[in-house]
């Protein structure tokens, strides 16, 4: 044989291991069936057999394992797309914590802030007012006085 010869056998073999290791799913056991199967399906399509009840029994069986086989990963790749959707709505949810509290103590503070200047503006207002007060007590007081001769 030539070397294109072998080299042609040779990239069948791999395309043909490669095509049942993918219907497979990457499961060497269900390929190795898969291509025993399609071997024994295509000799007895040459000798002109029948397929037997024996042969589609096992073919079911294959079926089978492929569809478990890759319903378990559908199964796995949804549990971590939970698993990540959860971690992520966690990291957003303490973010979002976080803002509040640093929005509450601002608020605190503004607040105090303000009453502080509240109670300051008020206090001026009360210590004016006792001032006017007295004062205004204090010109009473002489005015009366000075009526009965006993002031200025």
């Amino acid at each position: 044989m030539s070397r294109r010869a072998y080299t042609a056998v040779g990239v069948a073999a791999a395309g043909g291991i490669g095509y049942y290791l993918y219907q497979a799913g990457g499961d060497t056991k269900v390929a190795r069936k898969e291509a025993e199967h399609d071997a024994t399906s295509a000799k007895s399509r040459l000798k002109g057999e029948a397929v037997s009840t024996e042969a589609a029994k096992k073919q079911g069986e294959e079926w089978a394992t492929r569809a478990g086989h890759k319903l378990d990963n559908t199964v796995n790749d949804v549990k971590n797309q939970f698993r990540e959707a959860d971690s992520t709505l966690t990291k957003k949810a303490g973010e979002v914590e976080d803002k509040i509290e640093h929005k509450l103590d601002q608020i605190k503070h503004d607040s105090a802030a303000s009453f502080d200047q509240t109670r300051k503006d008020a206090q001026k207002s009360i210590e004016k007012f006792d001032s006017t007060v007295e004062r205004k007590a204090v010109e009473a007081k002489s005015g009366i006085s000075s009526w009965f001769g006993f002031g200025k």
